[in-house]
């Protein structure tokens, strides 16, 4: 099958399709005689497990991780659990930071109970000028990295 269908088959756009083949998730596709990549049934497995792997908000280094042992199924999982219990620390610790930004925004929008026009939004005052403590940024060693650095899409990427 032409890069297309296996596009259609995965419901995978096609840059991502060729994203993962240059990251080497996929293996490089053989060719038609007229030069188009020509995609099989393997293809389509290895890229339904990619994805449903990023729909668990996986790392590419966790997925290659996992694809290794994909291909070596009678290897020991002690390493697959491994991965599966970093990602949960990860997914927890994300979980952490989404309640405490919830409690910041929920205490910001507080501040405002007025629709009132003429009067000034007390919400725009305190995101221009905020108090001292209050509202104020995490100190750098306190911002939990994993998700930001390692699971945001970078800019012009497809994954």
């Amino acid at each position: 099958m032409k890069i297309g269908e296996l596009a259609v088959a995965t419901a995978t756009q096609i840059e991502t399709i060729r994203f993962y083949e240059r990251e080497g998730l996929i293996p490089t596709p053989g060719r038609s005689t007229g030069n188009y990549r020509v995609y099989d049934d393997s293809h389509v497995q290895r890229l339904i497990f990619i994805r449903r792997c990023r729909g668990l908000d996986m790392a590419l280094d966790e997925i290659r991780t996992l694809l290794r042992f994909t291909d070596r199924p009678g290897a020991d999982c002690g390493e697959v659990n491994q991965v599966l219990d970093d990602h949960i620390g990860h997914v927890a610790a994300r979980i952490k930071e989404l309640r405490a930004l919830e409690t910041e925004l929920r205490n910001l929008r507080s501040r405002c109970q007025s629709t009132s026009p003429g009067q000034a939004c007390a919400i725009l005052q305190e995101l221009n000028h905020p108090q001292a403590g209050q509202l104020a940024p995490l100190p750098a060693s306190e911002v939990h990295t994993h998700v930001g650095a390692v699971h945001r899409r970078k800019a012009g990427t497809h994954a």
